[in-house]
């Protein structure tokens, strides 16, 4: 058996919140807990009593009602807490007085900071504007905004009054913010007059006029003019956000609404064709939040929680969330690796993170960039680092262990937009092993299917979770018959949900992903995760990134892998032999690349994931349908007609 990383002392232990609920329940029901597995465990096998302590033990502001779960055995289908009410806003904004909610620092230099007590005078004029315009509940209201103070306080004041939530981050194309919010027909939209993104100016003017043109359902446009000396003119619908909210409202008010009232509408990656409509409810979303907040990542009242996301990402649902365990929540808008890549580290050490949260990619990144905050930043606050997007590599866990902080909780974590949740997550009571996720999360029945759809330990397989849980998506929009949502989830195990990824659970009961099941590669026959070959290529200091695919060819499939390499280098025999004896080594010929081609960029999405499917449809001559919803749609002629994969 591997050592650990990094173990928790057994003071650190005792500290957290995890210990602290694990002993309510021992004194609760008399349960004997001697590790976590047990109370993951009990929680599964007593999950309406589990929802009901941590709602209790969370402090969530609402009634919870008599009933817990109706129609528990059934997925989808079950209703949890039938008779609840509650308000999304009202728990994120319970918190008073002048302690810090809202930190924005910005690439250019700006900085800001909000209070408690002014994030809810903020929340209150955006409420009572928005009610003006005629916002009622069930309203939807979409965003263009970046991750500034304001889209904090939009959300806030939207929800409050029972509108749905969507935002999509002003670096998406015209067509790829329609696709997404012409399915939704929001009433209200918030823009920005524009945006800096390594230190380039991008204005947005003209893409959110023709946006809020082409969407007939908007009533109101509200332009954030968040660039000096690029106002935005006015006219019929149009109004600058200093105007909008210009009221005497000092207190939100809040009505409290069933438990699956509709929040928040998230999206797909829409890159085979238009996105799915995600449509989560306030109380599932609310309870898996404070469960990942106060249990998984050990956050507390008065800690300073940053994750590195636009607001088109999941992850700016899951900060924001920070609010309700009364923690600081430290918002930046930029290129990360603005100021020699120091930013968010500069950030970090002056506001005194305590969790510093990112994508697998720019970890990745920083550690081919030589970038070593462990000798550049004092970061004494610092407890956790979180991961998520795309899976950890174990040499970016050592680069955490090696760089960032040797005493830090780094937390590998998965699940996503789907869920708003985590099927795997961290632990700070568990230790950290190279290259795992530490553990499945509480409430959340998690496992690994063969084909047959039996349950395995140490071997590759699906991941599913085999009961309900109260996060699962209310419904998709323009789904009338649910059709498409059961499709998504529940064909290939029915009745159980069925993620798309491929994974294995280890020998210390943590999972290892190994990329999506629908673009795992099967030369031979035999199903070979992507993220195993990455692991290895990438490690290579002449390899910035790598994208894989299974090419189609003379009736079986090979694996092909495309290499961008470091600045200046060219791939030639040497490198390749290189590559391909790495892979050998580390894995087994199966995994050995039948062609490595060399390509100048890789197409991802706007969250940053890499986009297997895509380029696997443009080496095959297919159509990728719904280039807008990438970052980088241009990378994928990179891939085109190449004649080397003739042959």
């Amino acid at each position: 058996m591997s050592a650990p990383l990094w173990t928790p002392s057994p003071e650190r232990v005792a500290s957290t919140r995890m210990a602290a609920f694990t002993q309510r329940l021992r004194d609760q029901y008399g349960q004997r807990f001697p590790d976590y597995w047990n109370l993951w465990r009990w929680s599964i096998a007593n999950k309406e009593y589990f929802w009901r302590e941590l709602w209790d033990f969370c402090g969530v502001v609402g009634e919870q009602g008599e009933r817990t779960l109706i129609d528990g055995h059934l997925m989808p289908g079950a209703a949890w807490f039938p008779d609840a009410r509650l308000n999304f806003a009202e728990n994120l904004l319970r918190k008073r007085g002048t302690e810090d909610a809202l930190v924005f620092w910005n690439e250019q230099g700006e900085r800001r900071r909000c209070s408690f007590d002014a994030l809810r005078h903020e929340v209150a004029r955006a409420q009572r504007a928005l009610r003006e315009a005629g916002v009622q509940a069930g309203d939807r209201v979409a965003s263009m905004l970046p991750n500034i103070p304001e889209a904090a306080i939009a959300m806030l004041g939207a929800t409050s009054l029972g509108a749905t939530w969507s935002s999509s981050s002003p670096d998406f194309g015209v067509q790829g913010v329609l696709d997404r919010f012409a399915q939704i027909a929001p009433k209200v939209l918030f823009a920005v007059n524009g945006y800096f993104y390594n230190g380039k100016f991008i204005d947005t003017r003209d893409k959110g006029r023709e946006i809020a043109a082409r969407l007939p359902s908007v009533e109101r446009v509200v332009w954030v003019e968040y660039i000096a000396d690029h106002p935005v003119d006015g006219g019929a619908g149009n109004q600058p956000w200093t105007q909008f909210v210009a009221n005497d409202a000092v207190e939100p008010t809040f009505e409290r609404f069933p438990f699956d009232h509709p929040l928040v509408i998230v999206y797909s990656s829409g890159t085979t064709g238009l996105p799915k409509c995600m449509v989560h409810g306030a109380g599932g979303t609310l309870l898996q939040h404070v469960k990942e907040h106060a249990l998984h990542s050990d956050v507390r009242d008065g800690d300073r929680v940053f994750y590195f996301s636009t607001t088109g990402w999941v992850m700016w649902n899951w900060l924001i969330s920070g609010l309700a365990t009364g923690a600081t929540c430290m918002l930046y808008d930029g290129s990360p690796f603005a100021n020699g890549g120091r930013v968010l580290w500069d950030y970090a050490e002056s506001e005194r993170f305590t969790l510093f949260g990112t994508s697998a990619k720019y970890i990745d990144a920083i550690k081919k960039a030589g970038v070593v905050p462990r000798r550049s930043h004092a970061l004494p606050a610092l407890r956790a680092v979180l991961s998520t997007g795309s899976p950890l590599l174990p040499e970016s866990f050592d680069y955490v262990y090696q760089c960032v902080k040797p005493d830090v909780h780094l937390a590998s974590i998965s699940g996503g937009t789907d869920i708003m949740a985590c099927f795997a997550a961290g632990n700070p009571m568990l230790p950290v092993y190279r290259g795992e996720l530490q553990c499945r999360g509480l409430g959340m029945a998690t496992d690994v299917f063969d084909d047959g759809g039996h349950s395995r330990v140490g071997e590759m397989g699906e991941l599913v979770c085999t009961q309900t849980f109260p996060s699962m998506p209310l419904y998709f929009m323009n789904d009338p018959d649910g059709a498409r949502y059961r499709a998504s989830y529940f064909e290939r195990f029915p009745g159980l949900w069925c993620h798309g990824d491929w994974c294995q659970i280890t020998e210390h009961d943590g999972m290892v992903i190994v990329g999506r099941s629908d673009a795992t590669l099967n030369p031979g026959g035999v199903r070979i995760g992507t993220a195993e070959i990455y692991r290895q290529v990438e490690t290579l200091p002449e390899v910035v990134e790598s994208i894989v695919i299974g090419q189609i060819f003379h009736g079986d499939t090979r694996v092909v892998l495309f290499v961008k390499l470091a600045e200046g280098l060219r791939l030639d025999a040497a490198l390749i032999a290189k590559i391909k004896e790495r892979i050998r080594d580390n894995t087994t010929p199966r995994h050995v690349p039948a062609r490595v081609v060399q390509v100048p960029d890789i197409p991802r999405t706007k969250s940053n994931k890499i986009v297997e499917l895509a380029v696997r449809d443009v080496v095959h001559g297919r159509n990728v349908k719904n280039v807008d919803a990438l970052a980088n749609p241009e990378a994928l002629e990179h891939f085109r007609n190449r004649v080397e994969l003739a042959s």
